[in-house]
């Protein structure tokens, strides 16, 4: 084994732990922190940070081969879909009603409902 092998083998497994480490704060953080919206952050935040890492320390374990361009493939998959799902459940969850906490001292403007001509505004012509 040569110097540069030793230095791709280092490199990639120094990758690839410090993606696992990503990947277990966030479920450390899922635990606990107290609310939807703080774990929601910690979740997405740290699986996306560790998805990659753990897929660039992979890659370098397989060297340019067929494997590393479908570990690539998949990861831009993953790195796509990931904060898009996160967006998603955001989304629903502040439709749904679920509000975060505001700050002490801080005072946001709540959304106004929807009224008839709002939702509609083919009816107000």
């Amino acid at each position: 084994m040569n110097f540069l092998d030793a230095a791709v083998e280092i490199i990639s497994w120094a990758l690839m732990l410090a993606g696992s480490f990503f990947v277990i704060v966030g479920a450390v953080g899922a635990l606990r922190f107290p609310d939807f919206w703080a774990r929601m952050h910690a979740v997405s935040i740290t699986d996306s940070a560790g998805v990659l890492l753990l897929f660039a320390g992979m890659c370098m374990q397989t060297g340019f081969t067929l494997v590393t361009v479908k570990l690539i493939i998949i990861g831009v998959f993953l790195f796509i879909t990931g904060p898009t799902a996160t967006h998603a459940i955001a989304n629903a969850a502040l439709v749904s009603g679920l509000r975060p906490k505001e700050a002490k001292g801080f005072t946001g403007v709540e959304p106004e409902p929807l009224t008839k001509s709002d939702a509609d505004p083919a009816s107000s012509e």
